[in-house]
C-alpha cells in the first residue's frame, strides 16, 4: 500500500553555522525520514485543493467533450481549428451550465505546446457586438479582442504558451500568452434575430487560424507528441469521487507551477496531488480515503456556505468570479463559485451577469408560483451592446424546453414586446401561459425550480459601478 509522505525535506544543521564550532565532528547518519501525513491534515490539504483545482478539473471535462471525444454530442472539432455554429444554444446543449442563448459561438481549442497560433479576425460592421475571450487552464480570462477592447476593425493576433520565447511577427497587432499549454477562444458574434443569421455565418468564415510557421511560411518545428487524454469524471461523479484528484493531477501536467503557487502546490503535493504526484484513489488506506472525501465534503460545505450567505443576498456575484489572476488575486474560492455557477463567465468590464435566484421576500424561485419582472421607464439594463434575461432549470442550470422555443428576452426583442403605459417593460415568468394578450412579454419557467441571469454585454459605467440595480422577481398574488 502507498504511503502518502510529506515531500518536505528536514533541514539538518551545518557545523560551520555562524558561532558554531567549526572543528566539530560531523554526523555521517542518514536524516530521519519527513514525517507522514495525518488523516487530519490530509483532509485539510484535500479540501484545499478541491477549491484551487475544481475549475481545472471541470475545464478538462468540457475540453474532453469538445476537442476529444468524437462520440459526445458536444464535440466540436479537433484542437487547433476554429468549429463554428450557427444557431444559439438550446435545452440540448450540455455540457456547460449557464449557457449564453444570445450569440452564435464559434470554439477553438488550443495546443501550444509545439508552436503559437496567429488567429485571424474579419472587419465586423460597427452596430454588431462581437468579442474573443482567451481562457487558459486555471479559467482565468487571458485576454479579450473585439468590440470593446480592439474594435470591428479586425486584425491579427498570436496565442502563445508558456515556452514561446519569440518576438512579435510582422503584420501581428499583438501577443497574447497563456500561462497554460492548453487553452480555449470562445468567439461571441452577436445574433439580431432569425433572420439575421446569414450574415452571422459570413463572420464566422472570417475567423481563421494557423500555426505561426504557416503564417511565416517557415519550416514548422518538431511536433509535440500526443496526449493520451484520460476520460473526464461525469459532474456528478466530481462532487464526491477521489478520482477527482488522479484527474487533477493530469490537467496538471500542462500547468507549470505558477512562482506565486509554488508553496501551495508543494502542501498538495505532499498527499501526491500534482503533475507528477502518484495519488490513486483506489490504493489510499480507508482513514485517508474517508480523509479525503471529507475534504472534498468541507470544500462543498464552504462553497454552499458562501453561495447562501454571500451570492444569493447580493454582496458578491460574477463582477468578482472572473477574470485574469491578478483580478481575482488568489481568491480561488470565488473562482471555483465561478465554475460551478456558469463556467467560462466574462470578466466584468466584458459582461455583467446579475443573478435571480430568489424573490422579492428571500424565498427561492419555483415554476410552482407565477412571477413578474420589471423595468421602469429609463430602467432598462445600461449597455453599450446588448442585454438579456435567461431562463435555467435547476439544478442542473440548463435552458428549459417549452413550446414557444423561447428560452429568454433580450433587447433585440424589444421591437415585438409590449411596453406598459408608462414606458416601462413587465416580463411575465411562470410556467403557464400568463394569456395570449401577454405573451409577448412571457418568458416560460419549468415546473420546478429555476433561476434567471441577466447578462449586461459591455455594461456602462451606472452597471459596473452599482449606480444601476437589477430588478427582483416578484410573487404575483
Amino acid at each position: 500500500m502507498r504511503r502518502l509522505v510529506a515531500l518536505v525535506a528536514i533541514a539538518t544543521l551545518a557545523g560551520c553555522a555562524q558561532g558554531g564550532d567549526t572543528d566539530a565532528p560531523q554526523s555521517t547518519a542518514e536524516a530521519p525520514p519527513p514525517p507522514a501525513v495525518t488523516p487530519e491534515q490530509a483532509r485539510a490539504i484535500a479540501k484545499e485543493a478541491y477549491v484551487y483545482g475544481f475549475p481545472i478539473v471541470d475545464n478538462y471535462r468540457v475540453q474532453y467533450a469538445y476537442h476529444v471525444d468524437k462520440q459526445d454530442p458536444e464535440y466540436k472539432g479537433g484542437w487547433n481549428e476554429i468549429h463554428s455554429t450557427a444557431r444559439v444554444y438550446t435545452p440540448e446543449d450540455k455540457a456547460v451550465q449557464t449557457p449564453n442563448s444570445d450569440t452564435p459561438y464559434s470554439m477553438l481549442g488550443a495546443d501550444l505546446r509545439a508552436e503559437p497560433l496567429v488567429l485571424t479576425v474579419p472587419p465586423v460592421e460597427q452596430d454588431r457586438y462581437y468579442s474573443l475571450q482567451f481562457i487558459n487552464g486555471y479559467t482565468n480570462n487571458i485576454a479579450y479582442l473585439g468590440s470593446r477592447t480592439t474594435g470591428n476593425g479586425g486584425g491579427k493576433y498570436l496565442l502563445a504558451g508558456p515556452g514561446w520565447q519569440g518576438d512579435t511577427p510582422a503584420g501581428v497587432d499583438e501577443v497574447i500568452r497563456s500561462e497554460t499549454d492548453l487553452a480555449g477562444v470562445f468567439y461571441r458574434t452577436q445574433l439580431f434575430g432569425p433572420s439575421d443569421i446569414e450574415s452571422v455565418k459570413r463572420i464566422q468564415a472570417g475567423y481563421q487560424v494557423a500555426p505561426l510557421s504557416v503564417y511565416l511560411n517557415a519550416p514548422p518545428p518538431p511536433g509535440a507528441p500526443p496526449i493520451d487524454f484520460v476520460p473526464p469524471l461525469t459532474p456528478e461523479q466530481q462532487v464526491s469521487s477521489p478520482q477527482f484528484f488522479e484527474i487533477l493531477n493530469f490537467a496538471l501536467r500542462t500547468a507549470p507551477v505558477l512562482p506565486d503557487e509554488r508553496d501551495m502546490r508543494n502542501r498538495f503535493a505532499s498527499i501526491g496531488i500534482g503533475p507528477d504526484g502518484g495519488f490513486d484513489a483506489d490504493t489510499l488506506t480507508p482513514e485517508m480515503r474517508t480523509a479525503v472525501e471529507e475534504g472534498m465534503a468541507d470544500a462543498w460545505a464552504e462553497f454552499n456556505t458562501f453561495k447562501k450567505n454571500e451570492v444569493e443576498t447580493g454582496k458578491v456575484g460574477s463582477a468578482q468570479f472572473f477574470g485574469t489572476a491578478e483580478d481575482l488575486k488568489g481568491n480561488y474560492l470565488y473562482r471555483m463559485a465561478g465554475a460551478v455557477l456558469g463556467i467560462y463567465g466574462n470578466t466584468a468590464a466584458e459582461a455583467l451577469y446579475p443573478g435571480l435566484t430568489n424573490d422579492s421576500t428571500g424565498q427561492p424561485l419555483t415554476g410552482a408560483n407565477n412571477y413578474t419582472v420589471r423595468f421602469a421607464p429609463g430602467q432598462l439594463p445600461p449597455v453599450n451592446a446588448f442585454w438579456s434575461l435567461t431562463m435555467y432549470e435547476m439544478p442542473a442550470s440548463l435552458l428549459v424546453a417549452n413550446p414557444m422555443q423561447r428560452y429568454l428576452i433580450n433587447s433585440p426583442m424589444l421591437p415585438s414586446l409590449v411596453p406598459d403605459p408608462d414606458g416601462g417593460y413587465t416580463f411575465y415568468v411562470q410556467n403557464a401561459s400568463p394569456g395570449i394578450d401577454k405573451e409577448s412579454n412571457w418568458l416560460p419557467a419549468p415546473k420546478g425550480p429555476f433561476q434567471m441571469v441577466l447578462r449586461l454585454y459591455w455594461p456602462k459605467p451606472d452597471a459596473l459601478n452599482g449606480t444601476w440595480k437589477a430588478p427582483q422577481a416578484v410573487k404575483a398574488g
